[in-house]
C-alpha cells in the first residue's frame, strides 16, 4: 500500500505536469460549486485525488462525451438501521443513487445494544462501499421517561474519538437536559468541545429562545424544521438547517421556498429515515436535489447544498467539489435538469453505472450481540384501556407523512367500561411492550388515522428506545403479533384472525438483516400491501409511522412504555379525558 507521503508527492508531480495524471477526464461540463457555473475543461485525477483543471495528460481516459461532471452528494443525517439494512447493504443502494458519503447517527442500535451496537455500525461501515461516519448517539436513552436496552455517559463514548470516522455528536434530542444544564448531558457537551466542535441538533417544536439555549450549547445543525417560519430562526442564528426528505418526515416542499442566494449556504439535504424500498425507487439526498430543481432552485445550487454545503458543515475538508486537492468523488450525469446520473465514482473508482451498483458489501464477519427478545405474559385484561362515563379521550391523531401528531379529545366507542374497537370508528388500540430486560411495562393508548379494518400489525422497529410497538383491531391478533415477533427475535408483522399474513424478520437488534436491499424492499411491499388490505390507508407507510408513535421528543402525542406522553408538557398524561 502506498504511503501517505508517496501519495503525496505523486499528486503534487501530477498538478504540475512532471508526470501524468492516473485519469483525466475529457469532454466534460464540470460543475463549479463555488462559481455557480459549468466549466468546459478537464479533470486530473491522481491517487484518488483531483489534481487538476485544465490541459492534463493521463493514463486513462475517461471521456464524457458531453456529460456534466457534478461532485457526488453526501447524505448529512441519516440513522442507517431505519433502512433495515447493515452499512455494507446500504452502501451500495446509495452509491447508485449518486451519494458517497453519508453521516450516520447509531442511536437505533445503541438504544438496544449500547457501546457494542456502535462498535458493530463502525466495523460494517469500515467494508462499505462509500464513506460512512459516525456522530456519536447522545441520547441513549433517547429520555428518562421510558425503558430501553443500555445507557450511555460520556465516559462510554469518549473512547470511540479514536476512530477516523468518528465526527462528533449527534442529534442532542433532550432539549429540557439541554437547558436545565443537567450534569450527564453537560458531561458530553464538554465531552465532544475537547475532540471536535461538531455536534448536531434536534429543535423540534423549539421557539426562537430554545434556539438560543442549542446555539450557546456549541449546537450547529437541525434537521426538525417542518416549515419557513422555524428555518429563519435557526439560520439567524448560525446554524445550519438540513432539509429532510424521507419516508414518512418529508418537509423539502414547505422549506424549498426559503432557499435564496443569500442563504443557500447554510442549507444541506439529509434523508433521516428512509426505507430500502424507497430507497430503491426514489433514492437517497439524489432524490432530494431533483425536488429543489423542480422547485425552481438553480440546478448548480441544488447539487451545492446536497455536496459542498454538507461538507463544510461536517468539516469533510476534501469532499463537496470538483477542485484541485478534493477527493475525486463525482458523477457522470445526462442531464443536469433532470439529474439523472451516468456513473457514479468514490476516490477515483466507478462504483455505480445505470443505477447498478459495482461494488457490494465484502463481508459479513462483524457480528451484532445476542440480545434475545422479552415479552411479559400477555392477556386482553394486560391489554384494557378504562374509559370514564363520558366515554372521552386523549386520543393520538397522525398526521400523515409527518413525525408529527395531534393531541385530539374525542369521543371512543367502549365495552363494560374500557375502549372497544368498533367498525366505522378510525380508531384503533396501541401498545408499546418492553423487550429488553423483561420489566413487563406495558404502555397503551388510543390512535387514529391508520384506517385498518381487521387484523394487526406490529415492529420492534420503535424510535427510540425500540421497544415492541402494536396496534389493532382486537387484543387476540395484537397478542399473535406481538408473540410472533418473539418467535423472529424482532422483525414487522401482518397478523389477521390470528394467522401471519406477511413479516420481515429482524434478528440484528430487532433493526436489521444481513439480506440483500432487494429482498428487503421486497418483504417491505408485501407487509404494506397486506396492511392495505386490511384497510390501513395508502397515504403513508404505516409501518413507518407506527415505528414514530413511540418517540416521545416529537409533538405532539406519543407512546412510551411506561404510558401515555404529552410532548409540549413533556409529562405523562392518562388516555381518559374525563
Amino acid at each position: 500500500m502506498i504511503s501517505e507521503r508517496d501519495s503525496f508527492i505523486n499528486r503534487m508531480m501530477s498538478a504540475g505536469k512532471k508526470e501524468p495524471a492516473d485519469i483525466v477526464i475529457k469532454n466534460g461540463r464540470i460543475v463549479d460549486v463555488f462559481s455557480g457555473e459549468l466549466l468546459e475543461t478537464n479533470v486530473a485525477i491522481t491517487d484518488g485525488f483531483i489534481v487538476g483543471l485544465g490541459n492534463y495528460e493521463g493514463r486513462e481516459t475517461i471521456n464524457a462525451h458531453g456529460k456534466v461532471v457534478s461532485p457526488a452528494l453526501i447524505d448529512g443525517h441519516v440513522h442507517i438501521e431505519s433502512s433495515m439494512l447493515t452499512p455494507g447493504a446500504f452502501a451500495g443502494v446509495l452509491a447508485a443513487h449518486g451519494v458517497t458519503a453519508a453521516v450516520t447517527d447509531p442511536h437505533e442500535i445503541a438504544n438496544v445494544l449500547g457501546a457494542g451496537g456502535i462498535r458493530f455500525m463502525l466495523e460494517r461501515a469500515a467494508q462499505a462501499a462509500i464513506d460512512i461516519y459516525v456522530m456519536l448517539p447522545s441520547s441513549v436513552p433517547a429520555t428518562s421517561f421510558e425503558h430501553n436496552g443500555a445507557t450511555l455517559h460520556a465516559e462510554d463514548l469518549e473512547p470511540f474519538f479514536q476512530y477516523e470516522r468518528v465526527l462528533g455528536l449527534a442529534e442532542v434530542m433532550d432539549f429540557p437536559a439541554v437547558l436545565n444544564c443537567d450534569p450527564l448531558m453537560v458531561d458530553k457537551l464538554l465531552m465532544t468541545a475537547k475532540h471536535s466542535w461538531r455536534i448536531d441538533g434536534h429543535a423540534a417544536g423549539l421557539d426562537a429562545d430554545g434556539v438560543n439555549v442549542y446555539k450557546t450549547a456549541g449546537i450547529r445543525t437541525d434537521h426538525e424544521c417542518v416549515n419557513p417560519e422555524e428555518a429563519k430562526e435557526r439560520l439567524s442564528r448560525g446554524l445550519y438547517v438540513m432539509i429532510r426528505q424521507g419516508t414518512v418526515a418529508q418537509d423539502l416542499p414547505q422549506l424549498i421556498g426559503l432557499v435564496n442566494e443569500n442563504n443557500s449556504r447554510r442549507f444541506l439535504f439529509c434523508t433521516d429515515d428512509k426505507y430500502p424500498d424507497d430507497l430503491i425507487d426514489e433514492g437517497s439526498v439524489d432524490h432530494n436535489v431533483r425536488l429543489a430543481i423542480r422547485s425552481g432552485i438553480d440546478p448548480v445550487s441544488s447539487i451545492r447544498m446536497a455536496s459542498l454545503n454538507a461538507a463544510e458543515c461536517f468539516g469533510l475538508r476534501t469532499k463537496g467539489a470538483i477542485a484541485p486537492g478534493y477527493e475525486a468523488n463525482f458523477l457522470l450525469l445526462d442531464d443536469l435538469e433532470t439529474f439523472s446520473i451516468s456513473k457514479v465514482y468514490n476516490h477515483g473508482k466507478l462504483v455505480s453505472e445505470n443505477g447498478k451498483p459495482i461494488v457490494y458489501d465484502k463481508a459479513a464477519s462483524a457480528k451484532a450481540a445476542e440480545h434475545p427478545l422479552v415479552l411479559p405474559p400477555l392477556s386482553s385484561g394486560r391489554l384494557s384501556i378504562a374509559i370514564g362515563p363520558s366515554q372521552k379521550a386523549n386520543v393520538i391523531e397522525i398526521i400523515p407523512n409527518s413525525l408529527v401528531t395531534r393531541r385530539t379529545v374525542e369521543k371512543v366507542p367502549i365495552e363494560n367500561g374500557c375502549f372497544s374497537f368498533a367498525e366505522g370508528k378510525d380508531f384503533l388500540k396501541l401498545a408499546v411492550i418492553e423487550r429488553h430486560k423483561g420489566l413487563g411495562t406495558i404502555g397503551l393508548a388510543i390512535v387514529s388515522g391508520f384506517g385498518l379494518k381487521s387484523g394487526a400489525i406490529a415492529t420492534t422497529v420503535a424510535h427510540d428506545s425500540h421497544n415492541l410497538v402494536v396496534t389493532g383491531c382486537s387484543d387476540e391478533d395484537m397478542i399473535a403479533a406481538a408473540e410472533r415477533l418473539k418467535e423472529l427475535q424482532g422483525g414487522m408483522v401482518v397478523i389477521n384472525h390470528g394467522k401471519v399474513v406477511a413479516e420481515l424478520p429482524l434478528p440484528i437488534a430487532g433493526l436489521m438483516t444481513d439480506d440483500p436491499a432487494r429482498k428487503v424492499a421486497a418483504k417491505l411491499r408485501d407487509l404494506r400491501d397486506a396492511a392495505t388490505a386490511l384497510g390501513a390507508s395508502e397515504t403513508f407507510n404505516p409501518f413507518l409511522t407506527l415505528s414514530f408513535l413511540s418517540l416521545p421528543v416529537i409533538p405532539d402525542l406519543k407512546l412510551t412504555d411506561t404510558g401515555l406522553f404529552d410532548v409540549r408538557s413533556f409529562s405523562h398524561i392518562p388516555v381518559a379525558a374525563d
